[in-house]
């Protein structure tokens, strides 16, 4: 599988990144003004716990409801087809004994990575299943979802740990891939997410906990 180079973004690039998944090392700056610190809302990290939730909730409904608008062979072969073994996914090795720094950013790559991938997934959607409402409501509602938790990591991040830099690796996009491949990219790349979105969520929500 090829990958994009990997760069450094700045601070205020990383609201912006919609479509590009994210991993890599963060880094530390030392400096006392962070850009955006003053971005943070003060009830930040309760809305970061609720996203959380709200999309470890919503994952697998958001999975089996993409397998059926694919129609065959996904729908009845989706242990085979979706098997994401061999796809580009970030490395998630935290878990609740970790510290928080290490959480916060390792959630940062997962949720980037994920709002990038679902970009790519709505795109092809859009294309391949245009009248397919219930579906490409749920991507978007999921993307924003997703978009607003990676707001709020970030803010936590540069607020707390002065972290505005993160190096970046960039995953294969399926644009220009035939139909299946779309497919079945969506699918691998969905099943592996309900497999780490419960794990992330177990790892994160005590971090999150108030004092």
């Amino acid at each position: 599988m090829k990958f994009m180079p990997a760069g450094v973004v700045p601070f205020m690039a990383l609201l912006l990144l919609q479509r590009r998944p994210v991993a890599g090392r963060a880094l530390l700056v030392t400096g006392s003004s962070c850009p955006g610190h003053g971005l943070c809302r003060s009830n930040v990290q309760e809305q970061t716990r609720r996203q959380v939730a709200l999309l470890n909730a919503t994952a697998q409904d958001l999975f089996s409801l993409y397998l059926k608008c694919q129609g065959e062979p996904f729908n009845n072969e989706s242990d085979k087809l979706c098997n994401p073994t061999g796809i580009f996914f970030p490395a998630f090795r935290v878990n609740r004994t970790s510290e928080r720094k290490e959480v916060m950013v390792a959630m940062y790559k997962l949720f980037a990575f994920l709002n990038a991938s679902l970009g790519n997934i709505t795109r092809d959607q859009e294309e391949l299943n245009p009248t397919a409402k219930e579906l490409l409501d749920r991507l978007h509602n999921t993307t924003k979802t997703t978009r607003g938790l990676i707001s709020n990591l970030t803010c936590l991040l540069c607020k707390n740990y002065n972290i505005f830099q993160v190096d970046v690796r960039y995953g294969e996009s399926s644009k220009g891939k035939s139909t299946f491949k779309k497919k079945q990219q969506g699918c691998q790349v969905l099943r592996k997410y309900v497999q780490v979105i419960g794990q992330a969520a177990r790892v994160l929500l005590p971090h999150l906990s108030p004092s």
